[in-house]
Order: C-alpha cells, then structure tokens, then sequence
C-alpha cells in the first residue's frame, strides 16, 4: 500500500468503506458468512488511511474527497388520536 500514490489510496479507502456498509447490512439481515470478510476489510481499511496519514505527515498534499452530500431525509406525518377513531 505504501507504493501506491495518495488519491488512489483514497479511492481504494472510499471503496472499502462502500463494502463494509454493505456488508454490516447483510449481517444485519441474517448472512454472517461475511464475517471473516468484514473484519479483514476493516483492517485494510485501517492500513490504508495510516499511510494517507504518514504521507500527510511527511507533507506529501493529498486532496481531500467531500463526502457526498445526501438530502435530508423527508420528516413522517404522525398522527396521534388519542384514543379517537378515524
């Protein structure tokens, strides 16, 4: 990882955060065969923002990515009744 140039060891960091959300959702959902797949993902994931770190520190400039911006989620009408029927 140490041979590879600060914005590709971004996307790759960007990529494995993509596939560990994926993953947590298919535990989540009962599928546990990705556990082991998980936790490697994890520390690679690790490794590879330490390294982005070291090449920061040495004053290598790296850009940062934005994290693309979601819209807010539309808040739910609630209806409270009270004990009335409609």
């Amino acid at each position: 990882m140490r041979g590879l140039d600060g914005p590709e060891l971004q996307r790759q960091s960007q990529d494995a955060q993509e596939q560990l959300f994926r993953l947590r959702f298919q535990m989540g959902m009962g599928q546990t065969e990705g556990l082991k797949k998980y936790r490697n993902l994890k520390k690679d994931r690790a490794r590879m923002l330490t390294v982005l770190a070291e090449k920061r520190a040495a004053g290598e400039t790296i850009p940062e990515q934005p994290v693309a911006a979601q819209p807010a989620p539309e808040k739910k009408k609630r209806r409270f009744l009270f004990g009335r029927k409609k």
